[in-house]
């Protein structure tokens, strides 16, 4: 095992007297090709190029002497840090920090960005960091080859966003450009680059706040929030009771993308964008829709709405992770399942029409449960009846993917 390892940070800045200490003593370093050209490298030094960090954190596990990795920002922050601490290796390091890429990002932007979510964006996560980017109003995305500013751009179709594109920071090359999210796919973008992602009402409170990201605070406390929240336009598929118990079927978090299918009030698709997920309410009836918007303002959640008749208008809408159907019976239901989301959830007035939605639920390949809920509210004054509600819950779930 190496004796010594410290991992450098490299912003642009000039190395500090304690990287080049660390440098000049390496008898093995491990960087980037730009890194590894730099002038502090001592020239008996053992190379390594870094492209798989697992594979260099093997090779410096294996070495004896004294290794430096380079690493381009915070080395701790989405960095290599973890990989080489990674009990596989056994590596005990030193971090000299640098500027993190986002927060040279930021303040090219001259924004403050403790209110920011940041998300690492490649092949394999994309289609999250963008439901990320369509549910939050300002967004931090650390890009990577096939995964950058153009393609997060043609995902974001329909949705508006500012994007503000760092590239190359801290180096000669650096370029900071600003335009919107339909014009982003017309142009070619150098890595590495950061994308900062805007839209919706970004707005800073007096002195900040007291937690990074979003603050959980913000709105009512509580999901599935009384009817009398929402006033005297709740449809009958969307009652306390049915909605608590369709989000605790659906879980939706943040990466997510939720489909909610006649949306009506908004109530359901306001609370599952108040879990942080990105929504998509759909409604054929345009006084239906500007409800829903008008909720979404009232509770600061972003929502995409689309006012069309399923199933015909969900052809062109992404894939989506989880699905409410609100509206639209079996022939919605089966539209959906086609679309393969890891769990829908509907409801029915009467078994049979429950039964022949399970058993399409369960053609598709879901698993399905099935529960008949009955709700009874009870005037505490006289502790009689005020109102009773009874519906079939159905819900249906996939394998979980990635």
């Amino acid at each position: 095992m190496a004796d010594r390892v410290t991992v450098i940070g490299c912003d642009g800045s000039p190395l500090t007297d304690a990287a080049r200490s660390a440098l000049g003593a390496a008898t093995l370093v491990a960087g980037a090709a730009h890194h590894l050209a730099l002038p502090e490298v001592p020239a008996a030094a053992e190379r390594i190029r870094l492209g798989s960090v697992a594979l260099a954190a093997r090779r410096v596990a294996a070495h004896r002497g004294t290794a430096v990795v380079l690493a381009d920002g915070d080395p701790g922050f989405f960095g290599v840090v973890r990989t080489l601490r990674d009990p596989e290796f056994g590596l005990e390091v030193e971090v000299v920090p640098a500027v993190s890429s986002v927060a040279a990002a930021f303040a090219r932007a001259g924004m403050p960005w403790d209110d920011a979510q940041v998300v690492v964006a490649h092949r394999r996560t994309l289609r999250r960091a963008v439901n990320v980017c369509r549910a939050h109003t300002k967004v931090a995305v650390l890009t990577s080859p096939g995964a950058g500013p153009a393609e997060l751009g043609l995902l974001l179709d329909g949705v508006h966003r500012t994007f503000v594109i760092c590239e190359e920071l801290g180096t000669e090359r650096e370029r900071v450009s600003m335009l919107t999210s339909d014009k982003v796919a017309d142009h070619t973008w150098r890595d590495p680059n950061v994308v900062i992602v805007m839209g919706g009402p970004v707005t800073s409170s007096e002195g900040g706040g007291w937690i990074a990201g979003r603050d959980p605070g913000t709105g009512p406390r509580g999901w599935a929030l009384p009817d009398e929240t929402y006033g005297d336009e709740l449809g009958e598929g969307e009652t306390e009771v049915l909605r608590a118990a369709q989000l605790a079927r659906l879980g939706p978090r943040i990466g997510d993308l939720v489909w909610d299918i006649g949306s009506g009030s908004g109530a359901f698709a306001t609370e599952a964008a108040r879990c942080g997920a990105a929504v998509i309410a759909v409604d054929r009836d345009a006084d239906a829709c500007a409800r829903t918007m008008a909720t979404a303002r009232r509770f600061g959640v972003q929502l995409q709405i689309t006012h069309g008749t399923a199933p015909h208008i969900l052809e062109n809408l992404p894939e989506p992770d989880v699905v409410r159907v609100g509206g639209g019976g079996a022939a919605v239901v089966s539209a959906v399942a086609d679309r393969r989301p890891e769990r829908i959830v509907t409801h029915a007035a009467t078994r049979d029409a429950a039964e022949l939605i399970g058993r399409d639920l369960t053609e598709h390949g879901y698993r399905v449960e099935c529960a008949l809920l009955q709700s009874v509210e009870l005037d505490t004054r006289a502790w009689t009846e005020k109102e009773r509600s009874v519906a079939f819950l159905l819900s249906g779930e996939l394998e979980r993917r990635l």
